[in-house]
């Protein structure tokens, strides 16, 4: 009929099956390349190993390596995002201890199934580079500004210990993503096995305890 659409063919429709699972086999390895070794230390022939695809691949998907590294990147804070919205939407109604509680166990439990999550972070703020400008300016600042806020708010009502917000904040990423990624070490210097549930669960919990110490005040 005339104005109808033709329907996908199904060589077509595997075809493009086929693309996208090439996509996240490129995606994940880079994930894995680019936290052990940082950009520079990544060429894209190692991803394309680590994928099991042909190295012409990267080019035809992703067009270079800085292209397929924002995409990884954008991969692991999209995740994380959301992540953080569904922990937040499950708390909404709570008071502000609890729904920072939350948000602190979201953290420590996407680090420990992501840890790409903070190692990228640690390879690309080692040195001053274009990367790591996108990532705070697109991602960061974005996402921790509001958290940063809700620590002052926190602060203000004697929940978490008083100084600068900001740099609390901080102390509690590095304790919920920065141990996560150091998890070998740590079980090698104090037999902790940061790879566990029950340790992860354990970290969440001291973290919740040492940086929000108070207690809403229950209202009259």
């Amino acid at each position: 009929m005339e104005g109808s659409k033709v329907p996908q063919s199904k060589p077509a429709r595997k075809q493009q099956r086929r693309s996208l699972v090439t996509q996240q086999k490129l995606l994940d390895a880079a994930i894995e390349a680019f936290s052990e070794n940082g950009f520079k230390g990544t060429s894209t022939r190692d991803i394309a190993e680590r994928a099991g695809v042909h190295h012409p691949l990267i080019t035809y998907h992703f067009k270079n390596k800085d292209q397929l590294w924002r995409a990884a990147a954008d991969r692991i804070f999209d995740e994380f995002s959301e992540e953080l919205a569904r922990a937040n939407a499950e708390h909404a109604n709570g008071d502000s201890r609890s729904r920072m509680a939350s948000m602190i166990r979201t953290y420590v439990r996407y680090a420990h199934r992501q840890p790409a999550l903070h190692k990228v972070l640690v390879q690309e703020a080692s040195y001053p580079n274009p990367r790591h400008d996108w990532l705070v300016e697109t991602r960061l600042r974005p996402l921790f500004q509001p958290m940063i806020r809700d620590i002052g708010e926190l602060q203000a009502a004697g929940i978490a210990p008083t100084g600068n917000p900001g740099l609390l904040y901080n102390m509690i990423r590095v304790c919920a993503g920065g141990l996560v990624a150091l998890a070998q070490e740590i079980k090698g210097t104090s037999d902790i096995d940061l790879n566990s549930e029950k340790a992860i669960d354990e970290l969440a919990e001291l973290i919740i305890r040492v940086f929000l110490p108070g207690e809403p005040q229950v209202k009259a």
